[in-house]
């Protein structure tokens, strides 16, 4: 069994967390304020239905983890990696970091653009910020619901992306997606290439318009 802090509150995060509880794990939500968090009625209401799942401060709950679930909105990320740094290196330090926030950008509407690409990537600049940490990219290229194939109809082949600096980080990762159900983990090289992972999100989100729905995903046909 790990601990898992899951930053994040929103869909993503509770997909993860909710699996990673019922895979045998202990998990902590993080969220800015719980108290304030907490009065949010969907919130409250999942909760108490996932009992097992305690909402934390960002701090407590990394700090109480064995490893890290960033699920943020891509333009908060820095910030509260900073904030826990300040806080205390040690919320962070050898800890895996999971990588599944986007750099979009939706200042100019929908479809958005990334606020950083081509020479960077926000997994980068994450680890920059946490450099004591590993951090590991990977489950960004797909919504929600398909993060956890296991759940799905199994004729839904997908492909799942894997980028960072870190070998045996990459591979604690690469079990964690098994135990999701992925199969097709492709490890595209270190966390350079996590810039390519993001880029692909325009070409996602635009598939999504024109076939709309999000319930798709890329599968890499050798």
């Amino acid at each position: 069994m790990t601990t898992f802090a899951v930053l994040g509150t929103g869909v993503v995060g509770r997909v993860i967390a909710t699996n990673l509880v019922e895979l045998g794990h202990q998990v902590f939500l993080g969220t800015r304020n719980p108290s304030e968090t907490n009065n949010r009625e969907d919130l409250a209401k999942w909760l108490g239905e996932n009992t097992s799942i305690e909402l934390l401060t960002f701090f407590d709950a990394a700090h109480r983890a064995d490893a890290i679930v960033n699920a943020l909105p891509g333009h908060a990320c820095l910030e509260v990696f900073t904030s826990l740094v300040l806080s205390d290196a040690k919320s962070v330090t050898g800890k895996t970091v999971i990588d599944i926030s986007n750099p979009l950008d939706f200042s100019q509407g929908f479809p958005p653009t990334l606020f950083v690409k081509d020479t960077d990537s926000l997994a980068e600049q994450i680890q920059r910020t946490i450099p004591t940490a590993k951090v590991v990219k990977t489950l960004n290229t797909m919504t929600a619901d398909w993060m956890i194939p296991r759940k799905m109809d199994p004729s839904k082949e997908l492909s799942v992306f894997l980028s960072s600096d870190d070998e045996a980080a990459k591979n604690f990762v690469k079990e964690i997606l098994q135990s999701f159900g992925h199969r097709d983990i492709i490890d595209i090289g270190d966390l350079s290439s996590a810039r390519a992972a993001e880029m692909l999100l325009p070409m996602w989100l635009r598939l999504s318009v024109a076939m709309n729905s999000y319930s798709m995903n890329f599968k890499i046909i050798r």
